[in-house]
């Protein structure tokens, strides 16, 4: 009794582990969707399209999101009904599913460590790019989607402007009420928080990457757990 009362807890903390793995995919996938299709966002941020010269950073980014959020709502879909239908063919292949994204997981954050200096440029490359944008047409439209992303990047890192002179330019234009992007009393640059971000205070990012490990090899254990429950159990 004791065995299977532990076996069914275990299959509903799956579930629950897997719903919210589930949904979190969605939002991913819903999110990065909207950024590849709202002509909006490529047109305000100056990274149209052209098929026929590569395809931007930004565009290079977004797809990796649509395929991580579809590969989570798979994965999490698996994990869920695996759990519930007490399925030893569909745990299998969540745990192996688990195990491939637990690699890559390694392989993108070593990748990520080794070549940061290009990431920090790219991150500026993208805030410069949003934030051009948005002061060219925030006179017109001050809830335009440049404006979104460049008050996302603010109110994330509290940061304002490319540098100094920028800053102070735009908490002036704030006041008088000509654009409304940056958080009240910010004099840190953008530029100092992405750098800060990538070099600095890169353990967060890898606190955050081993949270999630740890996570996913939870799910891995509790999988094989009740995998073998399964087996054991004289209902099969």
């Amino acid at each position: 009794m004791g065995v299977e009362g532990c076996t069914k807890c275990i299959k509903y903390l799956l579930f629950f582990f897997n719903f919210i793995f589930w949904l979190t995919g969605g939002v991913i996938l819903g999110v990065a969707l909207w950024l590849r299709h709202d002509p909006k966002i490529s047109t305000l941020l100056g990274l149209e399209y052209d098929g026929n010269h590569a395809p931007s950073t930004f565009y290079i980014s977004v797809h990796i999101l649509i395929a991580v959020g579809a590969v989570m709502m798979v994965v999490g879909f698996l994990g869920c009904y695996g759990a519930i239908q007490e399925s030893q063919c569909l745990l299998g292949t969540f745990f192996a599913c688990l195990v491939i994204l637990f690699a890559c997981e390694v392989a993108a954050g070593i990748w990520g460590y080794m070549n940061r200096d290009m990431v920090t440029k790219e991150m500026k490359n993208f805030y410069d790019n949003a934030y051009d944008s948005a002061t060219k047409s925030n006179m017109q439209e001050k809830n335009n989607a440049a404006t979104l992303v460049l008050k996302a990047f603010h109110e994330t890192l509290s940061c304002c402007g490319k540098g100094t002179g920028t800053n102070l330019l735009t908490q002036l234009t704030d006041i008088t009420g000509i654009t409304n992007i940056c958080p009240s009393n910010t004099f840190t640059s953008c530029h100092d928080r992405i750098n800060e971000l990538f070099h600095d205070k890169i353990y967060l990012i890898g606190i955050a990457a081993l949270v999630v490990a740890v996570i996913m090899i939870f799910e891995m254990i509790f999988s094989m757990v009740l995998c073998c429950g399964i087996r054991n159990s004289p209902v099969y």
